[in-house]
């Protein structure tokens, strides 16, 4: 059951993470260059999010198989 529970935690992290990261890339064309996109990216712990997601994700589904 723990599996599942961390399998949806990490879903909602990454859609989040990932939306949020989604919306910051509007800031390209407004004249941000890709390299402060990236640090600006780097700076926001909201944006973490999305690759600790993907983690809880992965973990939830490798503990399923067993």
């Amino acid at each position: 059951m723990w599996q599942w529970m961390l399998l949806l935690v990490g879903f909602g992290f990454s859609v989040a993470g990932g939306t949020v990261t989604i919306t910051y890339l509007n800031l390209v064309p407004a004249g941000l260059t890709w390299i402060e996109f990236l640090l600006l990216i780097q700076s926001r712990p909201e944006c973490y999010l999305f690759p600790v997601g993907l983690a809880f994700s992965l973990l939830a589904l490798i503990f399923m198989r067993d």
